[in-house]
């Protein structure tokens, strides 16, 4: 069995030999925060207008059944990044102080690009942890281990979730206009905070309510410190010169990726961009507001179109469109009210109906739940010359990137890497309907369900945020709303489907399953 190591130099040299330069495409991932399969117009969106996304999609490939690996955002970045089901290392929404939970000896997405000649970087929201989760952080020093530990070479990112502390970016190991003399703390204890006299202190939301001056909470946990007039969840003082403004994160990622691109167009690149957008607090730009009649979540899905629209530009200003390989996705489906009270309507009564505006299409539910509507999301991969224009209805899924980019890189996967991941490239390329044979689908982590084919098998789940109390089977092509449990109707499939399910969670990983 080869090692590690040797499968890096053996791929390398395998790389050089094999693709030329000018057939190493790059890759960019533009990756959506809680955007649902119909918040995209070529998806069925009729009140949110997304012309650019809407041309990625009538110049690359548009899948109908593609799929994050789980219905929240931890998860299915940890996923997508290593390969790995996440449910499998327990993996959740990290809180505040979680370090990272990618290990800094797996192979990943980003060190196999790297492995094959090319510059990574990550920019925009991270929230895989960071540090070694026993030391506290130290916001003033160097922040790792961090992106960089796992195959990036450079980062630009808000650190956990724009609703939390610190409302600050981080740039590579440090935090970004920082001043020494106002160091940044972080707590979930306001009386620490308070203790640090010689720090900004900023109001808190419980003491100070008037200092609610953009979005009021909904909840009781984003009460804490308020940065920008919102309330956000745990408390922070210091780093004033730091602080990012809401309004202005769409800006700041594109000056960076400006910075990224420029800086690397010409050698392969892989970028991660992963936008704020449309996760709470949804606080769009000023030249957005008012786009939509749906509020601050419709504003920020026009801000997101245009944010990816001004990515699709660069690489034409560059002439890098024809050797860049462009996906378009989001972390998991659509949710409404997240903690904020934004002006966003939800579904109340047959008389506000949303507004005529579903986020999860025809799908039922989204974020956090088992459901559809949960993990099944936009996917559109653009390739021009090799990815023929289209619609695929195959069954894909963001965590076999990692097998599919292997097999265009020649390179061999070791024994115990990515052990979810499986090679589905012609898929992906458009060479090849079949995609997936079956796929699991995860919400949180104890909540999970099979999918084979049309049908659908969801096992009882006693979370709390997502308690299944009896198994579910459903045909999803005849049934996208999953209301019609077929498990009484179709015994012998439920039984079978569930002894497959609870096989493939307990086995070592899908690559190595038939």
């Amino acid at each position: 069995m080869m090692t590690y190591k040797k499968i890096m130099l053996l791929g390398l040299a395998c790389v050089t030999h094999t693709l030329m330069a000018a057939e190493r495409p790059n890759v960019v991932i533009i990756y959506g925060d809680d955007v649902g399969y119909g918040d995209v117009g070529v998806y069925g969106s009729k009140l949110i207008p997304t012309p650019n996304i809407d041309r990625l999609a009538a110049e690359g490939l548009r899948f109908t059944d593609g799929h994050s690996s789980a219905a929240t955002c931890s998860p299915s970045r940890y996923s997508m990044l290593t390969g790995e089901h996440a449910f499998r290392k327990g993996v959740s929404i990290l809180g505040p102080t979680a370090g990272m939970i990618v290990p800094t000896d797996v192979l990943t997405l980003p060190k196999m690009f790297r492995q094959a000649g090319y510059a990574t970087g990550v920019i925009g929201k991270w929230h895989l942890g960071l540090g070694d989760g026993v030391t506290p952080i130290d916001w003033n020093g160097a922040v790792k281990p961090g992106p960089l530990e796992i195959g990036f070479d450079s980062s630009f990112l808000v650190p956990i979730t724009n609703d939390r502390v610190p409302s600050v970016y981080l740039k590579n190991h440090r935090v970004q206009n920082l001043d020494p003399a106002d160091p940044l703390y972080v707590s979930g204890k306001i009386k620490d905070i308070r203790a640090y006299t010689g720090s900004t202190q900023y109001p808190d939301a419980k003491t100070n309510p008037e200092a609610i001056t953009n979005m009021k909470a909904s909840n009781h946990q984003h009460t804490h410190t308020i940065i920008n007039g919102i309330p956000r969840l745990r408390y922070m003082c210091g780093g004033k010169s730091a602080l990012f403004r809401d309004e202005d994160m769409a800006d700041d990622f594109l000056e960076q990726t400006v910075e990224f691109i420029e800086t690397h167009k010409d050698r392969p690149f892989f970028l991660f961009f992963a936008a704020v957008d449309v996760h709470v607090p949804r606080a769009p730009h000023e030249r957005f507001v008012g786009k939509t009649a749906l509020g601050p979540r419709g504003d920020a899905m026009v801000q997101f179109d245009w944010t990816t629209g001004a990515i699709i530009e660069l690489l034409e200003k560059h002439g890098l469109t024809e050797n860049t390989i462009v996906i378009f996705s989001s972390d998991n489906g659509p949710v409404y009210d997240d903690g904020y009270l934004d002006g966003t309507v939800v579904k109340q009564s047959d008389e506000e109906v949303d507004q005529g505006h579903d986020a999860s299409g025809v799908w039922r539910a989204g974020k956090y739940q088992i459901y559809e509507g949960g993990t099944r999301v936009p996917l559109i991969i653009k390739w021009p010359g090799r990815i023929e224009p289209g619609v695929s209805d195959a069954l894909v899924n963001q965590v076999d990137f990692m097998a599919s980019f292997a097999d265009l890189l020649d390179i061999e996967l070791p024994d115990g890497e990515a052990r979810d991941s499986r090679n589905i490239l012609k898929t992906f390329l458009g060479k090849d309907s079949a995609g997936l044979p079956y796929m699991i689908e995860e919400a949180q982590h104890t909540t999970l369900a099979l999918r084979s084919g049309d049908w659908k098998f969801v096992r009882p789940s006693e979370h709390p945020r997502g308690r299944i109390k009896e198994r579910e089977l459903y045909n999803v092509r005849l049934d996208p709303s999953e209301q019609n449990n077929l498990v009484a109707a179709y015994p012998e499939k439920a039984d079978a489907m569930a002894e497959q399910l609870e096989m493939l969670i307990e086995s070592n990983g899908l690559r190595t399953k038939k």
